[in-house]
């Protein structure tokens, strides 16, 4: 696997070092410095060192970290997140190649087209995570095609939120196609859907400047749709749907 390059003012001694704090990123999503310390058991100044190279050297960005709640003195922690110069780093499975030819499929075929073969690239992958999802019980679905989807080489994780799980997909080898052709990441939905047999929602994308896929499988039974006023006596309920 490739890593981010390194600048002429680069040590190479720190290299490896270095490609793990970038690794770290693309896998585990935006960290602070302090967390990256932690997570890769070196000293948080040599932290900082690497990542203030992978920010000269453009592979990473600072953002300031959302406070939830009360806001602590001082100044807050800053997020590192991964750039789209930072994933070209490491191997991408589609290039300018497969954006050229989505553009000759759309020119040529229109959107039906596009569709069509968005479908056609995640039947594969809908046809061999279905005995792997179904074969655990139903509130373990989500960690298995986290699971399923790593080997594929997404990088992906289970999380539990409050409005339900959650699957985060910290690599997408097809980002760059996907920002222009959103097909692609519609046709993963949708399979992800069937997979957990449930209703689910893209948060984010990486195709959209995210630092991470994020698609939320909602707790319980889809919402169902109730009547405006209570039945006048003598008529008959009127069904009640559900999505």
């Amino acid at each position: 696997m490739k890593y981010p390059q390194l600048t002429e003012q680069s040590s190479t001694d720190d290299a490896p070092t270095r490609q793990r704090v970038a690794l770290s990123l693309l896998e585990d999503g935006p960290s602070t410095a302090a967390e990256l310390a932690e997570r890769l058991a070196i000293t948080a100044a040599a932290v900082r060192r690497h990542l203030d190279q992978l920010l000269t050297d453009g592979a990473v960005d600072a953002r300031a970290e959302r406070i939830r709640g009360a806001r602590g003195r001082g100044r807050p922690a800053r997020v590192f997140v991964i750039t789209a110069a930072g994933r070209d780093a490491f191997e991408q499975a589609y290039d300018d190649l497969a954006a050229s030819a989505m553009r000759f499929l759309a020119t040529t075929g229109g959107d039906d087209a596009v569709r069509a073969f968005a479908k056609h690239r995640v039947a594969d992958l809908e046809t061999r995570y279905r005995p792997i999802v179904e074969a655990v019980p139903e509130h373990e679905r989500a960690a298995a095609l986290a699971a399923a989807l790593s080997e594929d080489g997404f990088a992906a994780t289970a999380r539990t939120a409050p409005s339900g799980e959650q699957i985060c997909q910290h690599h997408c080898p097809v980002a760059h196609v996907a920002e222009e052709f959103p097909q692609l990441c519609e046709a993963e939905t949708e399979v992800f859907a069937r997979l957990l047999g449930s209703h689910v929602q893209r948060l984010a994308t990486i195709a959209h400047g995210d630092g991470i896929c994020t698609t939320n499988i909602p707790h319980g039974p889809a919402p169902t749709s109730t009547p405006s006023r209570a039945t006048q006596p003598g008529t008959s309920s009127p069904e009640r749907t559900t999505k």
